[in-house]
């Protein structure tokens, strides 16, 4: 099965302006060319991450003063024509309900998993996996990555995925035998996948970078984003209470990223966390002494946090811990050299 590309379509000001552009439409700052912003500015955005006139919305003036060879002047006139063409930010109910009507729910591969997440991981959200090793946080990684390519009526994403491995768990052999259970053409499937290892958390948030150039590059071919996982290169560059604070202060900088990401380019995100004991649960009496790691921020962050344990034999569980979508629910899944799948007895 290959990957359909999406048509190109050119926007012009007037369009944006009169608000015909459809809502998931990329709209490139190339665009700023007829405002009278030189290609040379265009190419220090782009240069920082900044490919859509969405992300120059979604991004602070502060944060934008930062980029070399742009004064704070040009900013601020990039910004009032960004405000003037996408508008301020409001809308109707019925409005914002058509946005979300171009929500995509990829498979998990387990009908269960499924039903309880409300049909599959969403685009447009962070959908956070937690629990000890061997729960299958990273066989769903690898399980979604493939569903992803699916068609839209088999449960899948229609795009490509994108895999960031901060632990060295990335298996190309996992991906080839879940595309031959789910009968796609494994060479196929593997094209279709971009991988990058990241060495520190420094080069974590530079892969963002690069990764929203290549979205906004490929037009709407990119339905999943995985972060196997989030935690691990933090927990390495920061350590001991003395640089807690930093350590957040970074993480919240990747995590305000991702999320832009997710929704300026309607993808799914996938992350994998790391638990920790609490030294506090035993004097409140909670039942599990074990957290997720990433405090409040993380928590923040995350639309939907799974919640996995193990059960029986190749059995594993999975409970909503948090979600605006969907209630507290629990689901048993298997996992299997396809990958993962609906428990059996």
């Amino acid at each position: 099965m290959d990957i359909a590309q999406l048509p190109q379509t050119e926007t012009s000001t007037e369009q944006v302006a009169e608000g015909q552009a459809d809502d998931f439409e990329l709209i490139s700052i190339d665009l700023l060319q007829n405002e009278g912003i030189s290609a040379a500015d265009i190419q220090k955005l782009k240069a920082a991450g900044h490919c859509t006139l969405r992300a120059i919305q979604m991004t602070t003036k502060k944060n934008l003063y930062k980029i070399k060879g742009l004064s704070e002047a040009k900013i601020d006139k990039i910004k009032d024509i960004t405000t003037t063409l996408l508008g301020s930010g409001f809308i109707t109910a019925t409005q914002y309900n058509e946005v979300r009507a171009c929500v995509v729910r990829i498979t998990t591969g387990s009908v269960e998993l499924d039903k309880i997440l409300g049909g599959g991981i969403q685009t447009m959200s962070i959908t956070e996996a937690f629990g000890e090793f061997r729960t299958g946080k990273t066989q769903i990684a690898h399980t979604l990555c493939v569903a992803a390519q699916l068609p839209l009526e088999m449960g899948g994403g229609n795009g490509k995925a994108a895999f960031v491995d901060t632990e060295g768990t990335f298996r190309p052999e996992r991906i080839r035998a879940i595309a031959e259970r789910f009968g796609l053409d494994s060479n196929i499937v593997m094209d279709n996948i971009i991988y990058a290892r990241a060495y520190n958390s420094e080069h974590q948030l530079e892969l963002l970078t690069e990764l929203a150039a290549r979205f906004a590059e490929e037009n709407g071919v990119y339905r999943l984003l995985v972060i196997d996982s989030i935690i691990a290169l933090f927990r390495t560059d920061f350590s001991g209470r003395g640089e807690l604070s930093e350590r957040q202060q970074k993480l919240n900088l990747f995590l305000a990223r991702l999320t832009k990401i997710s929704e300026e380019f309607n993808v799914a995100v996938y992350i994998t966390n790391q638990i920790m004991s609490d030294p506090g649960a035993g004097l409140t009496f909670v039942a599990d002494p074990k957290k997720p790691v990433g405090g409040n921020i993380l928590a923040h962050a995350s639309t939907t946090r799974l919640s996995l344990r193990k059960g029986r034999g190749d059995q594993r569980v999975a409970k909503i811990y948090d979600s605006p979508d969907v209630p507290e629910a629990e689901a048993v899944y298997s996992l299997t050299i396809g990958g993962v799948s609906d428990a059996t007895e």
